[in-house]
């Protein structure tokens, strides 16, 4: 008479998760840190609300990164909007600033933004694309380090 043993198997083994590449894991959350981390030089910055804004908006290993302020879309853009009215506050002939009137619906100039660069010299519009074209593969690897670790 043979003898039958019967055994179910169950793993609790899933590869994608062994190497943390399941949604929101921890090579997600690498890539989203570095993403933010190598976009800052390029983020307009001048008190760093904008360019620290994601570390608050975006949640970890989300796979986005959100720029929360009332004015990033606006600088991520560059465009100037308008109807611009010149406010001067001496007789130089030079605006001290820009003003448009509450209720206008404002309009894009087809003017250029010009960004200060005093502490982020490449700072200007389309900081994800400048940031991506030069750091991609630094992304990559960072990702592939955590993958393998």
């Amino acid at each position: 008479m043979a003898t039958v043993i019967k055994a179910d198997f169950h793993w609790n083994f899933d590869p994608l998760t062994a190497k943390g590449l399941e949604p929101g894991g921890r090579v997600q959350q690498a890539i989203d840190n570095a993403v933010i981390r190598y976009s800052i030089p390029y983020v307009p910055f001048e008190t760093g609300t904008l360019a620290t804004s994601p570390y608050r908006a975006s949640p970890p290993g989300g796979g986005q990164v959100i720029y929360d302020t009332p004015y990033a879309r606006y600088l991520y853009y560059g465009m100037v909007m308008g109807p611009n009215i010149p406010v001067f506050e001496d007789d130089s002939g030079v605006p001290a600033r820009f003003f448009s009137p509450p209720g206008q619906k404002k309009h894009l100039t087809g003017k250029a933004l010009k960004y200060n660069q005093d502490t982020n010299p490449e700072a200007g519009p389309f900081w994800f694309e400048r940031m991506k074209a030069a750091h991609l593969q630094d992304i990559v690897e960072e990702a592939n380090r955590v993958a393998n670790s």
